[in-house]
C-alpha cells in the first residue's frame, strides 16, 4: 500500500509522495499537492473507502475522469486497477512532447515510459532531463543483469540516462537503521501536462495501489519544471554502471 493521501471535510485533497515520517519531511525530495474541489475528493474517498472495506489491494481504484479545478484539467488515476493503461497514458503524453519533458523518479523500470524516451532521446524531439536517485537506480541494474527477464531494459535506462541531461543523487543505501536521504519525487512534465503522486514510474507502481493527478495547466507545468530543475542543479550527473 503506497498511497500518501488526505481527504479533508469532502472537499479537498492533500496528495503527492510524501510519506508521513521526519526522513520524508527533512532529508528527501518530494511533491505536494493540494486540490480543492468536491470531485477529486470524492474520487479519492470512494479508493478509499474500497481499500478500508476490502482490505485488498487488488483492483482498487475509481475510474479516472477528468474534473475542471480553476480553469485545469484534472484526471485522478489510481492503482492497481489502472497501473497499465497510467503508464501508458504517461509514455503517450512522452512520445506527443515537443517542447519539454522533466522526470523526478527515484527510478525509471516502466516498459512503455522506457522505451518511449528512447524514441524521444533518440530523435532529438525536445528538451529532456530530469533526476533519479542514482544508489536506487545502480541497485535496479544489478538486478536487471542477474534477471534475464529483465536483462532488456538495461541498455534503455542506460541510452536515457546517458543521452538526455539527467542527475542522480547518491543517496544512503536503505537499512531500516540508516538515514533515508532518497530522491523521493515523483513527477513528469510533458509540454503543459503534469503527472504527480505517490506513482514510481515502473512495472511494480503498476501493481502498487497508488495515486497520480494527470493536470493539464502551463503554469503548474511551469511550476513543477522549474522545481525539477532546481533539483537537477543540485547534484551531479547521473552515472550508470560501468557508463
Amino acid at each position: 500500500m503506497h498511497h500518501k493521501y488526505v481527504v479533508r471535510d469532502g472537499d479537498a485533497v492533500w496528495t503527492g509522495s510524501t510519506n508521513w515520517t521526519d526522513d520524508s519531511w527533512t532529508r528527501q525530495e518530494n511533491v505536494i499537492v493540494t486540490v480543492r474541489s468536491p470531485d477529486i475528493a470524492y474520487a479519492y474517498t470512494l479508493t478509499f473507502d474500497q481499500l478500508w472495506e476490502s482490505g485488498q489491494v487488488e483492483n482498487s481504484g475509481s475510474d479516472p475522469r477528468p474534473v475542471q479545478v480553476n480553469g485545469a484539467s484534472v484526471r485522478p488515476w489510481f492503482c492497481p486497477e489502472h497501473g497499465e493503461a497510467l503508464s501508458h497514458r504517461v509514455a503517450k503524453h512522452i512520445g506527443k512532447a515537443r517542447e519539454r519533458v522533466r522526470i523526478a523518479s527515484p527510478v525509471l523500470t516502466s516498459g512503455p515510459i522506457l522505451a518511449t524516451l528512447v524514441e524521444v532521446v533518440n530523435e532529438r524531439r525536445c528538451d529532456i532531463g530530469g533526476i533519479v536517485d542514482d544508489t536506487q537506480v545502480d541497485q535496479v541494474f544489478h538486478q536487471w543483469r542477474t534477471n534475464g527477464v529483465s536483462e532488456w531494459k538495461v541498455p534503455l535506462l542506460q541510452r536515457v540516462l546517458e543521452g538526455a541531461e539527467f542527475s542522480g543523487k547518491a543517496s544512503i543505501p536503505w537499512t531500516p537503521e540508516s538515514l533515508h536521504d532518497f530522491m523521493h519525487a515523483k513527477v513528469v512534465v510533458a509540454d503543459d501536462t503534469t503527472f504527480v503522486g505517490s506513482f514510481n514510474f515502473s512495472r511494480s507502481g503498476e501493481r502498487n495501489a497508488e495515486n497520480v493527478l494527470e493536470i493539464r495547466d502551463a503554469a503548474i507545468a511551469d511550476r513543477i519544471a522549474l522545481y525539477v530543475d532546481e533539483l537537477r542543479a543540485r547534484y551531479p550527473r547521473a552515472t550508470p554502471p560501468g557508463g
